[in-house]
């Protein structure tokens, strides 16, 4: 108190301020109040700490991973808790049941809460298939190989693409041995039988939940969809990941994983059709799933056969009732899978849609052109690079132009040229 009486106003200097502080052991006024609080409430407003989920450095939004970082990266750190990541099937459905199980395989390795829901394979066969995790220890070793091949082929294509792709930032195709968010998988083993056994997990198969002599009352929505909608509450509310109910032990998330939503074995006419009975089943569905997700710690994954929809409207009504969507665009049956301008890929990855958290804004994806291609162990999102016109790569349809341009040229130029095409430099 003496101390603070003998100065004035305009006495304080940089050397009192240190002196001041020295006095103090080094403790400035900014300290934290009451224990250090992990998942508590003593500590005042904190998020939740729950293994397996990290906060969003731009909103605060509580992230899990979706099983591949890559894809992570690409929307804006992992998937919020509380939405819902809407996958639009490839054309053959090869592609899009991987992205399926690596977010189940996630939800495993991380210890939350697993439920899975088909019209068409069984919940215990799909958790069978999951891929294989590879942890820190052995995961360079494991993927040495492929990520190895996939660092030669970028290195020897940096004098084939344009400059403009070298300025740009480098997708994470490979391990980090540091990474604690998000784990890579082996595509070409299965996951140990210890880790199902030991993780938590709910599984809905439509035929079991509904019988054949059901006697249907008059709703909007279908039978199946009535079935999951009150199995999902079911497990949200018993088990405590409702939101507003304090649960009894340690917090935990639900990964909720629903395989080829819409297709005519959830009993739903929508891709039959243009004009079908129950055109509005599937968007009322969603909007009862989004809210029952808002308000519990739970994340959604839905693949949706978009392509065999014919009615468009239906089609933005999914999308708008959606907070995350991707649709992924195969080569399978096209003229690109026999195009050597694309020899390097197996299809193209589209971000339809990131979420609006927190704000009234759409967030839009920085990068527009991004493929994906399936090697042996690893799935891979990078950037789509495309060689030069007049590469070794030149397409086959402009082959035959170049042929018969150096027939018609000869051995000279000029005037000595014979043909009446221009040169092609």
């Amino acid at each position: 108190m003496a101390a603070e009486g003998s100065s004035g106003p305009g006495s304080w200097t940089p050397g009192s301020v240190a002196a001041a502080a020295g006095s103090k052991h080094n403790v400035t006024s900014f300290q934290r109040r009451g224990p250090r609080a992990s998942g508590t409430e003593s500590g005042g407003c904190r998020l939740v700490s729950i293994a397996g989920t990290r906060p969003s450095v731009r909103n605060g939004q509580l992230l899990v991973s979706t099983g591949l970082p890559a894809l992570d990266q690409l929307l804006g750190g992992g998937l919020a808790v509380g939405t819902i990541l809407l996958i639009e099937e490839d054309k053959y459905n090869t592609y899009s049941p991987l992205l399926f199980k690596y977010f189940l395989a996630e939800g495993i390795v991380a210890g939350h809460t697993s439920l899975v829901a088909s019209a068409k394979e069984d919940p215990a066969d799909i958790l069978q298939g999951l891929p294989a995790p590879l942890l820190d220890d052995n995961c360079k070793k494991e993927l040495g190989e492929d990520v190895h091949n996939h660092e030669t082929s970028e290195f020897n294509s940096k004098m084939k693409i344009a400059w403009r792709y070298q300025l740009l930032p480098k997708m994470e195709a490979g391990p980090v041995s540091s990474s604690k968010f998000g784990h890579y998988y082996d595509a070409s083993k299965k996951i140990p039988r210890e880790l199902i056994e030991a993780s938590k997990w709910h599984g809905f198969f439509l035929p079991e939940k509904i019988s054949s002599t059901l006697n249907e009352e008059p709703c909007s929505l279908t039978p199946g969809y009535i079935k999951l909608l009150q199995f999902i509450q079911k497990i949200i509310y018993e088990e405590g990941f409702d939101g507003s109910n304090p649960q009894k032990k340690q917090k935990n998330i639900l990964r909720i994983a629903i395989q080829s939503l819409g297709s005519p074995l959830w009993g739903d006419d929508v891709c039959c059709t243009e004009n079908c009975d129950n055109s509005h089943s599937l968007t009322k569905f969603l909007y009862i799933l989004r809210g029952l997700l808002r308000t519990s710690l739970s994340a959604c994954l839905i693949t949706v056969p978009t392509h065999l929809i014919q009615n468009k409207a239906i089609i933005a009504r999914i999308t708008n009732l959606s907070d995350t969507v991707i649709h992924l665009e195969s080569f399978i049956g096209s003229n690109r899978e026999t195009n050597p301008l694309y020899k390097d890929y197996h299809g193209l990855i589209h971000i339809r849609q990131i979420p609006r958290l927190n704000n009234l804004m759409c967030d839009v994806s920085d990068v527009k052109d991004l493929a994906f291609k399936l090697k042996r162990k690893l799935f891979i999102i990078e950037r789509l690079h495309l060689p030069p016109d007049l590469s070794d790569t030149v397409s086959r349809s402009s082959k035959p132009d170049l042929a018969d341009s150096t027939k018609l040229l000869g051995p000279g130029c000029g005037t000595m040229a014979g043909g009446k095409k221009h040169l092609d430099f």
